[in-house]
This record gives structure tokens, C-alpha cells and sequence, in this order.
């Protein structure tokens, strides 16, 4: 088949040669003339893949149009500020092909979860999320790796499992698209507390203690706008909240880390070198907490050290000494 991917940077340059060496027809859109001079003249991708080269077959372009004339399928990797305007050139292109989107996040200031932008811009293209536990890093070095695939029509995810099922990449099907998408976003919160946390220099206990905990405030949001409590504890909830919060590999990790050592926000994005999805995650989703009046008290903190310069210390001493309470919800016991 013949796949467009709309992004060039580390996820989209992964599965693009994950699709390659499947045998599928690949075609990938940058906006950035150097990064495509580069990968036409040397075939690698500095600054987002170490030791990393392109499968010959792969064609490069700088028109959305080009990538995507004829595509079967369309693949979104792009960070979740991108999306919209992602998806509406792809409007414009007047493409009707199936789209598998990347991102793991929430729109800014609207607070909607990107299946929703898509029913929106995009009304009549089956739309897809693949998400789970899946470092850019690895899925590159073809390591195992196992996803899933999520889509309100079975055969939509069906179609998409077979398209990206290879010996190194194990691919599983879902149905709960909100369950997906929530605990995909908001696993980087997390990650980035346990980033702080291990900059503070506390030890395992605390880090499993904020994984359990923040998994119970993402539970709680998904929950109450729909989610299936089951999904939390698979590949998209558990799964990638563990792969998130405990490798280097996680920008959301290395960011935290460098706030909890002191760097200030702006600095330690820089630092990174890329987009840091869980910081504005954080903004929109504690924004849509105080909407829903749903308590994440995690997320609230970590608001406060982001957005107001509380000191990150002093955040984890007021979690610690929040009023005892009992750990078993009624919400989860349904």
C-alpha cells in the first residue's frame, strides 16, 4: 500500500522505515528545506535518530499534496500543536484516506481530544490512534515492541493492524478510543513528575508511588468523560505510563528531571531539543479538571511548579501531607 507520513521527526522517521521494510510504497512530508536537503544527499535524520538511516525506498517531500496523492492510509506524526493544521492541509488536499494519528495529547484552550478535532476537520476519513508503549528510539532498532490500534469501526483498527504488524512490532486492537487517548496524554504528566522526582533526587519509592497515584487521577478524568476503567490497565494506560516514566529516552522524563534540578521551564525545553508533549498537557488538562471538578491533585502541583514557580520541593510536601484518605475508589469498583 501506499502510506503518506506527514512529520519527519523521531516517531515519524521510525515508522516510516518500520513501513518500509514491511514492503509498503512510503512517501513523507517536512516543511524543513535543510532536514529534507539532508536526508536526500546523506539518507539520515541528526537531531532526532542517532545511528539512524532512511530505507532507500522512502521518498521525501515538501508538499502535504505530493505525500499524499493516491495514499492509502495517511500517518500523522506530528506534535499534538500541529495537528489541526495538519489535518486541515490534508482537508485541503481533499484526501479521503484513512489517517493514524501519533500524537498523545489534548488541544490547547479548547481542551478536546484530537479524535474530536479530527470529526471536525476531517468528517469523513476513518480516523485512527496507534498508541501504547513504544519509544522512537527503539522502534527504529526494530526491538520488540508491542501497540495497539484504535478506531470506533473494528474493521478500521483491523485494517490498521495489518498494516503495521512486523516480527518486531506486535500490534493489538482496541475500541475504547476515550480510554486511549486520555491515558496516552496523560502519561506524560506523569512522566514529567517522575522526571522532577528523580531530579530532587528521591528515590524508587517515590516514583512508584507517583506512577500508582497519577494512574489514579488519569483513571478518575477518563472515567468520568467516558472511558472504560479496564483500558487503563493495558498497553495504552499501564503500559506506556511505565515506559514513560522510568527510561531516559522520554523527553517528558528528562524534562521533569531538569525541573526538578532547577533549570525553569523555557530552559529546560530548550535543553531537550524537542517537544515536551506534557507540558502543555498539563495546562490544558488541569484546566479541564477544574471544569469537570474532578481532583488530580498530581497534576494540579504540577501545574503550580510549571505555570506559578512553586517550588518543586515544597509541591511534593504538600502531596505528602494531603489529609488521609482510602485508596479504593467507588468509581473503579463498578
Amino acid at each position: 500500500m501506499k502510506i503518506g507520513i506527514l512529520g519527519c521527526g523521531s516517531w515519524g522517521s521510525a515508522i516510516a522505515n518500520l513501513l518500509a521494510r514491511i514492503g509498503h510504497e512510503v512517501h513523507m512530508y517536512t516543511r524543513n528545506e535543510k532536514q529534507y536537503a539532508r536526508i536526500q544527499s546523506v539518507g539520515d535524520n541528526p537531531g532526532y535518530l542517532e545511528d539512524f538511516t532512511f530505507d532507500p525506498s522512502i521518498q521525501v517531500h515538501l508538499s502535504v499534496e505530493e505525500t499524499i496523492d493516491g495514499a492509502d492510509g495517511i500517518v500523522l506524526a506530528v506534535p499534538t500543536g500541529a495537528v489541526r493544521s495538519t489535518m486541515e492541509a490534508v482537508a485541503r488536499a481533499g484526501s479521503k484516506a484513512p489517517v493514524i494519528n501519533l500524537a498523545k495529547g489534548l488541544e490547547q484552550g479548547s481542551h478536546l481530544r484530537l479524535s474530536q478535532v479530527a470529526k471536525e476537520i476531517l468528517p469523513d476519513s476513518s480516523y485512527i490512534v496507534l498508541s501504547g508503549p513504544s519509544h522512537a528510539e527503539e522502534v527504529a532498532k526494530f526491538m520488540p515492541t508491542t501497540v495497539l490500534v484504535c478506531a470506533e469501526d473494528e474493521k478500521h483498527a483491523l485494517w490498521a493492524q495489518d498494516l503495521f504488524t512486523y516480527d518486531s512490532f506486535r500490534v493489538y486492537v482496541q475500541d475504547d478510543m476515550i480510554g486511549v487517548e486520555i491515558g496516552g496524554a496523560l502519561k506524560n504528566i506523569i512522566a514529567l513528575g517522575a522526571g522532577l522526582s528523580d531530579g530532587l533526587g528521591y528515590g524508587d519509592n517515590a516514583k512508584a508511588a507517583l506512577m500508582t497515584r497519577g494512574l489514579t487521577e488519569i483513571q478518575r478524568l477518563g472515567i468520568a468523560l467516558g472511558a472504560k476503567p479496564i483500558t487503563f490497565q493495558g498497553l495504552s494506560g499501564i503500559g506506556d505510563l511505565i515506559v514513560t516514566c522510568t527510561s531516559v529516552h522520554s523527553r517528558n522524563w528528562r524534562f521533569g528531571n531538569l525541573i526538578g534540578k532547577g533549570t525553569d521551564p523555557d530552559a529546560a525545553i530548550e535543553k531537550v531539543g524537542m517537544v515536551v508533549e506534557g507540558y502543555k498537557t498539563t495546562k490544558a488538562c488541569y484546566e479541564l479538571s477544574r471544569e469537570l471538578g474532578i481532583e488530580m491533585p498530581i497534576t494540579e502541583k504540577l501545574y503550580d511548579v510549571l505555570y506559578r514557580g512553586a517550588d518543586p520541593g515544597q509541591a511534593v510536601s504538600d502531596l505528602m501531607q494531603r489529609p488521609n484518605k482510602h485508596e479504593n475508589e467507588k468509581i473503579f469498583l463498578l
